[in-house]
């Protein structure tokens, strides 16, 4: 059994670097990770500002900023490491998930092996 996969997700020094820059003008919104059916392969990305919830996983970074994970999408993020890419086609959030038994060219869908 794969141990990184009970891990919970890692949120890199990028993306809370810029999550805090997102935040610069108001009050800290954590930045929600979540994932719903649907997309071109099976499953999606949900990444938002949001409000943390009760029962979501908070993953605390500097300069009060913070990731929430609910429950229901936990389980699909153990192992993953969310980071930022500021690249020719786009910057935004990206997600590496172990998880992931293929994704789409889009960045956003995924399916499970």
């Amino acid at each position: 059994m794969n141990l990184e996969l009970n891990l919970p997700p890692r949120v890199t020094e990028r993306a809370f670097r810029r999550l805090a820059e997102i935040n610069a003008d108001g009050p800290a919104r954590p930045l929600r990770i979540a994932v719903a059916g649907g997309g071109c392969s099976g499953f999606q990305y949900d990444i938002r500002l949001d409000e943390a919830a009760g029962d979501d996983l908070v993953l605390p970074g500097p300069e009060g900023q913070s990731v929430v994970v609910d429950p229901v999408s936990l389980p699909f993020l153990a192992g993953a490491v969310i980071d930022f890419a500021d690249e020719l086609i786009g910057a935004r959030f990206t997600i590496e998930n172990p998880n992931a038994a293929s994704s789409c060219g889009c960045g956003t869908s995924f399916s499970l092996g």
